[in-house]
């Protein structure tokens, strides 16, 4: 076994492949560029080492630096983690030639098997069923085009360097072929650096189930069972589990069995993952599978997997990469449960996922995060009273920032029940009392997408989230109001005993008045928490004396107490200005000696989606500024200071 590791990655899957290091005494050496200084896998490996700039081009995907890196601190080998150079080949002969160990496969096999034309005539070879399709070397249009006819419309046009859903494009007749064909080469090019395409008949219900593999240098490989990963979004995933619903036996036994005899027709080592589309309009079946691609590293899914069987496939890597052999034969991987993952992520459903970035100013995953068990405590069997095992693979703690150079993708939550029902529902309790704040994310869209009849049913398909987008997208009308309404009955709680403790408004001659002004996602509201609806599932966390983050059925809404008594200083006057809240200072007017009239804007903040203008309480000349143009300021913060009259 290795003793010193450097990890070329960053976020959840550094601190998750940490996490098996520090397990076995293993040393970890992480990377960060300029975006990633304070991050979270920075501060928790046992060394960390700059290696560039934000943009990725110019740090995580310089293998040059990376492997002055290992040199360096001493590494013994490289671990690429997923995305960023994990499945570049060229990288993988690299850290071999420069004497270090590649956790991964032979950069031959990965050059192999990442050409899609090549994997698909190799499973052919293998007897591994493929799609009818086209993967031939001529790529002028009139091939492309007789080709097409002879597979039939509709067909699916796919880059042969491809990967992540990048290249691909729909046609559905002749007519469309020359416009989708030069928009796919143009965008391989663009994405791969390679603009040749494949053709393949398109499924039109497809579910993906994939295979996890692992083979050694011995000659031994293995499968780990399936995963189904058929929730996607313009095929990104979104949601992964283990077993593969429906899954027959015969058919696991067909599936798994053509990803073994995959795997050991090209001398696999490592981690791998063989993918099937299958067609989903029907029952699975022996014939309703096909071979797709193979990843060659370890996947985004991977502990759907690890709950299911126990293993923890990151020592599994170490160990197949330091020489020896598979820990377990094929007749000791054991199949308990059912497991189930979602990948959070910094983005806006309700405005076309926008990707978000900033500070995390509460970041709190629910249930999950609060009974999330260590790798140790998955292979001894542990769980809550209910049986089920929680665990959050995260590269964020409240206080970090979320850059916007990179993937958006900044935690997953994965339950294990005794089922797929009970695997579901916790997951989805966890997700409904999930806080995110400072940044927007998609813990509601997850929490509706397997809460939703079809998926709970296994109908759901890879174009499923499309055709129900209205309705997945967007949180319920009445969810601010709810979250106000939370906060309202909260803070309009009785005191103590008796009349003069009450907080419902009263005066006298006049009906009580149980209601309060609160400010939520950029409005002002007046609520009477009577009249509210309380939502199912919800969850506070204060962020301020006025300031709140409510989660309700996995949204996070920051719900604001006006300050009118700060208010009512600044029409009398006064001394200074403050900031009313917490927020971002976007624009300061006034340096210290400048001379400002009462009602001159002297500051603009940004807070609750809004911008703020601050102004002088009296005339007068200004003494002091407290923040910077591009500070995040508390609620109080002096901002302004003017001379003392």
């Amino acid at each position: 076994m290795l003793k010193s590791l450097l990890i070329a990655n960053r976020g959840e899957i550094a601190c998750r492949i940490m996490q098996t290091c520090r397990r076995l005494g293993v040393r970890t050496i992480a990377v960060y560029s300029d975006a990633d200084t304070y991050a979270r896998h920075v501060r928790e490996a046992d060394e960390a080492i700059h290696i560039g700039a934000a943009p990725a081009t110019e740090s995580y995907l310089d293998a040059g630096r990376i492997i002055e890196a290992a040199k360096a601190s001493g590494a013994e080998g490289i671990h690429p983690g997923y995305g960023f150079l994990s499945e570049n080949a060229d990288f993988a002969e690299a850290v071999v030639e420069a004497g270090l160990i590649w956790v991964g496969p032979k950069g031959a096999t990965t050059r192999e098997m990442g050409l899609k034309d090549e994997a698909k005539r190799i499973a052919e070879a293998a007897g591994v069923p493929v799609l009818p399709g086209y993967r031939g070397d001529a790529q002028d249009a009139a091939t492309l085009e007789a080709e097409a006819e002879k597979i039939g419309y509709p067909i699916l046009i796919k880059a042969v360097a491809g990967g992540g859903g990048r290249g691909i494009r729909l046609v559905s007749k002749r007519e469309d072929l020359a416009g989708e064909l030069e928009s796919a080469v143009r965008e391989a090019k663009s994405a791969f650096g390679d603009g040749r395409v494949m053709l393949e008949k398109l499924v039109e219900q497809p579910r993906h189930i994939e295979v996890q593999v692992f083979g050694d240098s011995h000659g031994n490989a293995v499968h780990l069972y399936e995963r189904d990963c058929s929730l996607q979004r313009r095929r990104q995933k979104v949601v992964e589990e283990a077993p593969a619903p429906g899954m027959p036996e015969d058919v696991r036994e067909a599936m798994t069995g053509a990803a073994v005899k995959l795997a050991s027709s090209v001398g696999y080592e490592g981690a791998g993952t063989v993918e099937f589309i299958v067609d989903g309009a029907r029952p699975l079946a022996l014939d309703t599978f096909w071979f797709l691609e193979m990843n060659t590293r370890l996947q985004v899914e991977h502990p759907v997997t690890e709950l299911i069987t126990g293993a923890d496939l990151v020592e599994w890597q170490l160990r197949v990469a330091s020489g020896e052999t598979i820990p377990l034969s094929q007749a000791d991987i054991p199949l308990n449960g059912h497991a189930i993952e979602a990948r959070v992520c910094a983005e806006d459903p309700a405005d076309d996922f926008r990707p978000g970035a900033g500070r995390l100013l509460a970041f709190s995953l629910g249930p999950a995060e609060s009974l999330s068990t260590s790798m140790e405590d998955y292979e001894a069997g542990a769980s809550d009273e209910d049986g089920l095992i929680y665990r959050v693979d995260a590269g964020f703690q409240a206080g970090d920032t979320v850059p916007a150079t990179y993937d958006s993708m900044i935690a997953k939550v994965i339950v294990k029940g005794w089922d797929r029902d009970s695997a579901t529902d916790a997951l989805s309790e966890s997700l409904g009392s999930t806080i995110i704040a400072g940044i927007p994310s998609n813990t509601g869209f997850l929490k509706r997408c397997i809460d939703h009849d079809v998926f709970r049913d296994g109908a759901h398909h890879v174009n499923w989230i499309a055709e129900e987008i209205d309705v997945l997208a967007s949180p319920s009308e009445n969810a601010p109001r709810s979250a106000a309404g939370i906060i309202a009955g909260a803070l309009l709680q009785p005191r103590g005993q008796g009349p003069w403790q009450a907080s419902d408004g009263w005066r006298m001659n006049a009906s009580p008045r149980r209601s309060i002004r609160l400010g939520v996602a950029g409005d002002v509201l007046e609520i009477e928490p009577d009249e509210v609806d309380m939502p199912e599932m919800w969850d506070v966390e204060p962020l301020s004396a006025r300031r709140f983050a409510v989660g309700v059925d996995g949204e996070t809404w920051l719900v604001d107490v006006p300050d009118y008594e700060a208010e009512a200083e600044a029409i009398v006057g006064g001394d200074r200005v403050t900031a009313p809240m917490p927020g971002k200072l976007i624009d300061l007017k006034v340096s210290a000696g400048d001379e400002v009239k009462k009602d001159q804007v002297v500051a603009v903040m940004e807070a609750m989606k809004m911008e703020h203008s601050l102004k002088a309480p009296r005339d007068g000349s200004i003494k002091a500024t407290g923040a910077s143009v591009g500070d995040q300021v508390a609620e109080g913060a002096m901002l302004v200071e003017l001379d003392e009259v």
